[in-house]
């Protein structure tokens, strides 16, 4: 191959620029597989690096893009041979390493997952970092006791990637899922998604948490932080869980120890970046079964390659709801 089109965010006077460039496989990060990309997704992660509104990107200049899923085109290591399907997220992609906003993407084959039986390379960019992050949640969750029988469970930043899937997982195995935003004119949506019940952040007074609320939750999954993390805190139920998966709105959290001594509450952090490969390959074997999410069309829209930079100001705005899928060939 010759030259190829790529997403390069790079510094100037100080500041994150992005934009398209041509590049070539040599100007990429050293990798054993070498990727056609079929396609990427945009995360709350991609639109901070991408627009310098977050400190995200440690090295420059750097394709960006934290996902994508294709094709092997070049292999220097036995586990993977031409024409294979794979997924890759997380890791370095698209931070410190050159990441999947390029027709080709050159990648560690330790970060390559096979695609699972039953799964398309749309499918995967569909669930992508979000999907598979709200997976992992609920399979932390489940190894650690929560089960529908056991109560109600809440879903922060409901409209979100990871927040619409987590609903659609959670209600898709039987657990009464009530979501949380602060996007009341989405509530059909989030009821569509399966909600049982929608709130809004409004009617929470985050000014007067006290250690110990009235015990509501069995289960909680927080893409917030800060505030919404310490009330749901002091609101669980005994033995219950919570999955703290983000910090959109903060990364502090004052609260205090009463919710987990008092009723041995469980704070499990999810760290879908650094997953160990035997539970990462498990977990999106599972999304392409049991864990797939039931309305994963219906909250998936997509771009193309040459659109990819307009789509960045609804994440930054908060204004972006469920997935968008990146068509490199669009």
């Amino acid at each position: 191959m010759d030259k190829f089109k790529a997403y390069r965010i790079r510094e100037v006077d100080g500041k994150a620029a992005a934009g398209f460039e041509e590049v070539a496989l040599a100007d990429l990060d050293p990798g054993e597989l070498v990727v056609r990309v079929a396609y990427s997704s945009i995360n709350y992660k991609d639109a901070l690096a991408a627009t310098g509104a977050g400190r995200i990107i440690r090295r420059f200049p750097c394709v960006g893009g934290i996902d994508l899923s294709g094709t092997v085109t070049e292999s220097s290591d036995s586990r993977f041979t031409r024409g294979d399907a794979v997924i890759c997220t997380s890791y370095d992609l698209g931070v410190s390493h050159d990441g999947g906003y390029a027709e080709y993407a050159r990648v560690p084959a330790g970060w390559a997952v096979p695609m699972p039986k039953g799964m398309s390379l749309f499918d995967a960019m569909a669930l992508g970092t979000a999907g598979y992050t709200a997976a992992l949640g609920v399979v932390r969750m489940e190894a650690n006791g929560l089960e529908p029988g056991k109560g109600p469970v809440i879903v922060s930043g409901a409209t979100g990637g990871v927040g619409s899937i987590a609903i659609d997982m959670l209600s898709r195995r039987g657990y009464s899922v009530t979501a949380l935003t602060g996007k009341e004119s989405e509530a059909d949506y989030l009821r569509m998604l399966g909600a049982k019940e929608v709130k809004s952040r409004k009617s929470l007074d985050l000014s007067k948490i006290t250690p110990l609320g009235k015990a509501t939750w069995a289960g909680a999954v927080d893409n917030l932080g800060g505030d919404v993390l310490a009330w749901m805190a002091s609101t669980m139920m005994v033995g219950g869980t919570i999955a703290a998966i983000g910090m959109a709105a903060s990364m502090s959290l004052n609260t205090t120890v009463a919710p987990f001594i008092l009723r041995g509450v469980s704070l499990l952090g999810i760290d879908s970046g650094t997953t160990p490969m035997s539970l990462r390959s498990e977990v999106w074997r599972r999304l392409a079964g049991d864990l797939r999410p039931a309305h994963l069309k219906e909250i998936t829209r997509t771009v193309a390659f040459d659109d990819l930079a307009a789509a960045f100001e609804a994440f930054i705005k908060g204004a972006a709801k469920g997935r968008v899928v990146v068509d490199m060939a669009a």
